[in-house]
């Protein structure tokens, strides 16, 4: 007799109106998607947020004071960002595209 496989998926089943699986099924076609691989994808990207952002950092008191300090100096300009700022914006007169 084989011995039994453990399984590495579990089903979910939902019950959604209509209209949440119209729209589902829409966007999930624009990005050439299955329902369950557009539904699946997106359930773990949220998951993933929410994870992410109660996550708890831990630190010394040393290392919080070095952090804190980093966060209070004053920020070295990005030159690129200085010539990007300083650029007409593609609606205001001047304004040419850089290649």
């Amino acid at each position: 007799m084989a011995a039994p496989v453990e399984r590495k998926e579990y089903p979910i089943s939902m019950r959604l109106p209509e209209a949440d699986v119209a729209m589902i099924d829409r966007a999930a076609t624009l990005r050439g998607r299955s329902r369950t691989d557009f539904v699946r994808d997106a359930a773990v990207r949220a998951a993933e947020d929410v994870l992410m952002e109660n996550r708890l950092v831990r630190m010394s008191p040393e290392g919080f004071a070095e952090f804190m300090e980093v966060l209070s100096a004053s920020a070295a300009p990005v030159p690129d960002m200085v010539e990007l700022a300083k650029r007409p914006a593609p609606w205001e007169a001047g304004y040419t595209a850089k290649r």
